[in-house]
């Protein structure tokens, strides 16, 4: 896949000057470690620090200075620089939960290390498999530690993932996806793709909580491919009677949004997987029964049947059991991680559940159900 990034002060495209950074036109450089471009604005001092490491050829202390920024709204701990170090030294060797242990990731640790089991990222599956065209290309806006990109990759889609976090993506290439790329970049910026137009478009829980949504869902359309697909997961609905565990909106924000796109009840997506049949669309709406809606756009057929496909493991998939089961079956067979983790993700977990008690007919499956998951070799 073509790998010109651009600026994200300028928009215009950027050379490499060095094997580890990029030049832009007026002067601006921006470093790039282990392959990953790093075009954050608003972190000067940190790109300076890291290219200053970089052409003194001290490679791993540019890692570990990239490794130690955050979002913005991150409450969690700072990170060590002798824990980072240790990081960088034994990556080889660690699994992905300790390194983001090491990371100091706490709950998010948490939240990456189960989210191959968890209803949302199910959901979303579910969401690309009813609307599957066979993309060639794919790019992910909030990708996290790559968990869809490890999905489309072993599917052969050429994916790029960004994310605004640096240890994110350093952290998918070398324990997730590591065939994608990857690039660290802020949404509210010239967006590094360019003119590059991709064959899926997504943005997978994750597109609630950023800022200035109506121009982001813009540029994510932008960048969809004539004939691809826009896909975007989990937005909270306002009217849920539980409260949502994120900013929201009412249905008719939403529709102001995404006023072309087909909608889903999250739910429905979650019963179309264990019951491998085709989600429902429903309305953009503030039924207090729905938590979170996700969409399409661009698809040119009605959803399809989840029948296998990207939902399912690969056929040559080496499963293991999930690791958050017991001997037994439903939730007082589980290790949750947790309080706040079964709070969050519990009552949508199929696997742990005997009975029928969201109102679908589980299926036995053990790998539908996720008894049986496919996990990355460190896990």
């Amino acid at each position: 896949m073509e790998s010109v990034w651009h600026s994200p002060l300028t928009g215009r495209a950027l050379t490499a000057d060095t094997p580890h950074s990029l030049r832009g036109e007026g002067g601006e450089r921006w470093p790039v470690v282990e392959g990953i471009p790093y075009l954050r604005s608003g972190r000067k001092d940190l790109v300076a620090l890291s290219l200053d490491r970089l052409d003194a050829g001290d490679g791993d202390g540019a890692l570990v200075a990239l490794l130690s920024d955050q979002d913005d709204w991150w409450r969690g701990p700072a990170t060590d620089e002798g824990e980072l170090r240790e990081l960088v030294a034994r990556r080889g060797e660690l699994t992905l939960r300790e390194a983001m242990a090491l990371l100091r990731f706490g709950p998010v640790a948490d939240y990456f290390a189960y989210r191959w089991v968890d209803p949302t990222f199910l959901a979303g599956l579910a969401l690309l498999e009813a609307h599957w065209q066979a993309p060639a290309t794919a790019f992910e806006l909030a990708g996290g530690i790559g968990h869809y990109a490890r999905e489309l990759g072993g599917r052969g889609v050429a994916c790029v993932s960004a994310d605004i976090v640096f240890a994110k993506c350093w952290l998918a290439r070398n324990w997730v996806a590591p065939d994608a790329q990857y690039v660290v970049f802020d949404a509210k910026d010239h967006w590094p793709a360019g003119e590059r137009r991709f064959d899926l478009v997504q943005c997978h829980d994750a597109f609630y909580f950023l800022p200035d949504q109506e121009r982001v869902a813009a540029r994510l359309r932008d960048a969809v491919a004539p004939g691809g697909v826009l896909a975007v997961s989990h937005v909270h609905n306002a009217g849920y009677r539980n409260g949502t565990k994120g900013p929201a909106r009412p249905g008719h924000e939403w529709a102001t949004i995404f006023p072309d796109a087909r909608v889903f009840d999250e739910e429905d997506l979650l019963r179309s997987l264990m019951e491998a049949c085709a989600p429902i669309p429903t309305d953009w709406t503030d039924d207090p029964e729905i938590e979170a809606f996700s969409l399409v756009e661009g698809a040119d057929t009605p959803a399809r049947p989840v029948e296998g496909g990207l939902a399912l493991p690969p056929t040559d998939a080496k499963l293991r059991p999930n690791p958050l089961l017991g001997d037994g079956a439903g939730h007082d067979a589980v290790s949750w991680p947790s309080q706040r983790y079964r709070e969050e993700y519990g009552r949508g977990c199929f696997w742990a559940i005997a009975d029928d008690s969201l109102g679908v007919s589980v299926a036995r499956d053990p790998v539908r159900l996720r008894r049986l998951v496919d996990l990355p070799e460190r896990w």
